[in-house]
């Protein structure tokens, strides 16, 4: 939904190379990756007002195992590697809007620490929705042999802060990071997209040396998530390409290894709502991340 914060996006330019890095993916691996013209922004209200999920809307019975992140990991393809995994905001965020609403610094300015998220109009949160997707997606990286890290597991009491959440990517010297987040968008608005760094430079921010690593995992990633999900790229962002890419998240801004932001679909448009409280879908959207993922690292 909001990302790094609640503020609607504006228009940017998406840059030509991760285009590009998409639409071979596409013409090498899927076929339907071109989706709707419409490019038309719209971003829903966040959940402040909702009501925790139920266990109707998110079967946690279902869930893929929660492995610890120290545990004996198997030899794989990816051992060796380090992946960071955050889950878009915190589902106790709206029990402390204060803590949450003080700024912090991005580098190009200051924003929000965090917000609470979208929800599905049933009340599913996409705080809920995102660690769910989050401990599927470790368990299928570790199954290849990476470490994988939270920034959070429903373990604090709010946030991390966005810087914060750059930070422990930074600290970790990850070889890729990804931000699970759903869109909070007008109904009819459907699909997925993948948010990619802009060139940023100022304050503590300088992006230049991840924006070519980014968008190439940002591109592998959309291709891969089209494959295993069925889901069509963004009819209302990305000029259906799946691709968008932005200047005003700290999450980016502040980091210094490749990073993207995955907005699975839209939590507000009822079509989309029914994928994502659906266990199995989610099991698709983890894979094709985890897939994208490892192509990525793979080179």
């Amino acid at each position: 939904m909001p990302y790094d914060d609640s503020v609607p996006p504006t228009r940017r330019a998406r840059p030509l190379l991760a285009a590009a890095a998409l639409a071979a993916l596409c013409l090498t691996t899927i076929t339907g990756c071109g989706g709707s013209p419409d490019t038309a922004e719209g971003k829903g209200a966040d959940a402040s007002a909702s009501p925790p999920a139920s266990a109707s809307t998110s079967p946690s019975a279902s869930a893929a195992p929660e492995a610890s992140p120290t545990a004996s990991l198997p030899q794989g393809p990816l051992t060796g590697r380090t992946v960071v995994i955050d889950p878009g905001h915190n589902p106790r965020n709206r029990e402390h809007t204060k803590e949450i609403n003080e700024q912090v610094d991005i580098g190009t300015g200051r924003k929000e620490c965090d917000t609470t998220g979208t929800s599905t109009d049933d009340g599913y949160a996409e705080a809920r929705f995102t660690l769910d997707v989050s401990h599927r997606l470790r368990e299928l990286l570790q199954a290849q042999g990476a470490r994988v890290l939270l920034t959070h597991d429903d373990d604090r009491p709010f946030g991390p802060c966005i810087d914060e959440r750059a930070r422990i990517g930074n600290e970790a010297k990850a070889d890729a990071v990804v931000s699970v987040h759903a869109d909070g968008s007008a109904v009819g608005n459907r699909g997925f997209h993948v948010i990619l760094p802009a060139a940023v430079k100022g304050g503590g921010a300088d992006t230049s040396k991840i924006v070519k690593s980014s968008a190439d995992l940002g591109a592998r990633i959309a291709g891969h998530f089209v494959r295993t999900t069925g889901s069509a790229p963004s009819n209302y962002i990305g000029g259906g390409t799946g691709l968008d890419t932005r200047d005003d998240l700290g999450g980016l801004n502040l980091s210094t290894v490749p990073k993207v932001f995955v907005e699975c679909g839209n939590m507000r448009d009822p079509k989309d709502a029914a994928l994502l409280t659906d266990a199995r879908w989610r099991q698709k959207a983890a894979q094709g991340m985890a897939d994208g993922i490892a192509a990525h690292l793979k080179g």
